[in-house]
């Protein structure tokens, strides 16, 4: 059968709108590719694709299709990819996150959306993860990064989101970093946002070298006052341990906590039920201990020091004996060791470049 001239029209037609939508495509793809750029340092190792979420990096070509079934997928407006481009890029980091100590995938989005949103979305995908996650916002107007969560409500163009790779537990592994990396790439999916995967290999060397250091200075001092003759009571042990500006927390401890709120040295029962305030007035214990957590607090000698005359006048006033955990008098001798050991460890830190007390050394000695 000859083929009309208006047959031949419409094939003419049909090819120009195939490959029109594959070159606008690849024009979006490319435009998406440079705002990225400015996020990765020079150095960045590229992942290989052993890394990459299913499906990414994928020989098979997928050639687009026109379908009067399945309308094409909307393509952000000229004026949309023209604002992207004009937006100011971010720091790299928010000030809360530390490369040395968190995964970090920084997430951008063409069209601005709802934190809460992202976050509720990727919140089933990263079920299974061992470590803590975080996430935060660029906010266009204010200029800085904000913590964000499930109910936050403001959007952005930029998310970060931060893995942290070791805290007391351990070491985060491949199994974590892969959930985390293949839950935001579905995450993005659904939400047409881009994200940028670091490497994994490098990331689980370096968590695990962390972990190492830490596990060498991560130490406590206990120090116990037990009574002499009769159990100390709970109403006047209370009244001591307020006197001397602690305060009973719902962790059934009393905190001795510095002007910023941050504990410390605790003081808890040396038997095993906890300290509640309804309770103190009837409760009897034949001890206390109180602890110092040396990496979680800044010049810990003077804390230790403070922390030792707390634990005199407690024995003073109850009538107890200040000893180590067996049972052995604390000496002149015993206090100074303690002291050179909180000094060389905590020195150790600082040479390491993770300050004693700092938001760093809280979140990895967790």
């Amino acid at each position: 059968m000859a083929i009309s001239e208006l047959q031949m029209g419409l094939v003419g037609v049909g090819g120009v709108v195939v490959v029109s939508i594959f070159a606008f495509n690849k024009w979006q793809e490319r435009k998406q590719r440079k705002a990225l750029e400015p996020l990765v340092p020079a150095s960045a190792q590229e992942p290989v694709l052993s890394e990459l979420p299913a499906g990414v990096g994928s020989t098979d070509r997928v050639e687009p299709v026109i379908s009067a079934e399945a309308p094409a997928r909307a393509q952000p407006s000229a004026k949309t990819v023209k604002d992207a481009s004009a937006r100011r890029v971010p720091p790299l980091l928010p000030p809360e996150v530390d490369e040395r100590a968190d995964w970090v995938v920084r997430v951008e989005s063409i069209e601005p959306v709802v934190a809460g949103r992202l976050w509720q979305a990727a919140a089933e995908q990263l079920q299974g993860v061992g470590k803590p996650v975080r996430w935060f916002g660029f906010s266009d107007t204010e200029n800085r990064w904000e913590a964000v969560g499930p109910n936050s409500g403001s959007s952005y163009h930029w998310i970060c989101v931060a893995l942290q790779l070791v805290d007391r537990r351990g070491a985060a592994g491949d199994a974590d970093l892969a959930l985390v990396g293949d839950g935001l790439q579905r995450m993005c999916d659904i939400f047409m946002a881009i994200p940028s995967l670091p490497a994994k290999g490098e990331a689980l060397n370096q968590a695990a070298e962390l972990d190492r250091f830490c596990a060498g200075v991560d130490i406590q001092i206990g120090v116990n006052v037990v009574a002499r003759e009769h159990a100390f009571a709970g109403t006047k042990l209370r009244g001591m341990a307020e006197a001397a500006g602690l305060e009973l927390l719902e962790d059934g401890c009393f905190h001795a906590r510095d002007e910023q709120g941050v504990s410390q040295f605790v003081l808890g029962n040396l038997e095993s039920s906890l300290f509640v305030a309804e309770d103190m007035r009837g409760l009897t214990t034949q001890g206390v201990t109180l602890t110092l957590d040396v990496p979680r607090v800044a010049d810990g000698v003077r804390v230790f020091e403070r922390m030792m005359a707390v634990a005199q006048q407690l024995a003073d006033a109850l009538n107890g004996a200040v000893v180590d955990d067996n049972r052995s008098p604390f000496g002149d001798k015993a206090v100074g060791l303690i002291r050179a050991q909180i000094e060389q460890f905590q020195g150790q830190m600082v040479e390491y470049g993770i300050a004693p007390g700092s938001a760093l050394a809280r979140r990895l000695f967790s």
